[in-house]
């Protein structure tokens, strides 16, 4: 095949004769052809993407749920071993102290000395224990030593999981009555836990500062 100006030629084997083709429609065609392809990968494209998209949608709230549940599940963990911290410095006696790493990935944790209580407030997609009723907090449920409950409002729900030493220890912040927040930080804190002996009701009194 020899293509010359506006026409390809067709040599036949058999008889070694010349076809003259005229090059501009052949041409057409292929141009036709590479701009089918071209917008058949556009349109799969966009079918890839609206799918992914719609994956995403159902998918992400989900996902968001799993972490929360996750998270909740930790600070409780923490919680407890605040407690077991506690149990252990008490049993020590006066003076002893422990220095405890605490990680916040989500939510806030107080100390509440006018209460004598330690909280995490988490709010998220999870629905820890079952909600009060027109967007009002759900009764307290003892889960291990620590309870929680929740509150939902909309599509998003505050858990509360409250360690409460009423009549048991007395909880300071500094030596004092101040409280604290310690909110989501991307390195752990450094929880001091003191026993400073008995304060004059009778109570251990457990001190909390920052390292």
């Amino acid at each position: 095949m020899e293509e010359k100006g506006d026409e390809l030629i067709l040599k036949s084997l058999r008889n070694k004769k010349a076809i003259r083709v005229p090059a501009q429609p052949v041409q057409r065609l292929m141009s036709r052809k590479r701009s089918q392809v071209w917008v058949e990968t556009i349109v799969y494209t966009l079918i890839a993407l609206s799918l992914i998209g719609l994956f995403l949608t159902f998918a992400k709230p989900k996902i968001e749920e799993i972490q929360d549940k996750s998270i909740i599940e930790q600070s409780t963990d923490i919680l407890e071993e605040i407690n077991s911290v506690i149990i252990s410095i008490v049993q020590g006696g006066p003076g002893n102290q422990r220095v405890l790493e605490v990680g916040i990935k989500k939510g806030i944790l107080k100390i509440d000395p006018a209460r004598n209580q330690i909280s995490f407030e988490i709010e998220g997609k999870y629905t820890y224990t079952e909600p009060g009723q027109d967007g009002s907090a759900g009764p307290y449920i003892q889960i291990g030593d620590i309870l929680a409950s929740t509150q939902k409002r909309g599509r998003t729900s505050t858990v509360t999981l409250l360690s409460n030493y009423s009549n048991i220890y007395d909880i300071k912040y500094k030596e004092g009555g101040e409280s604290k927040s310690l909110a989501r930080a991307q390195v752990p804190y450094k929880l001091i836990i003191s026993y400073d002996g008995e304060n004059g009701n009778g109570l251990p009194e457990i001190n909390f500062d920052l390292q």
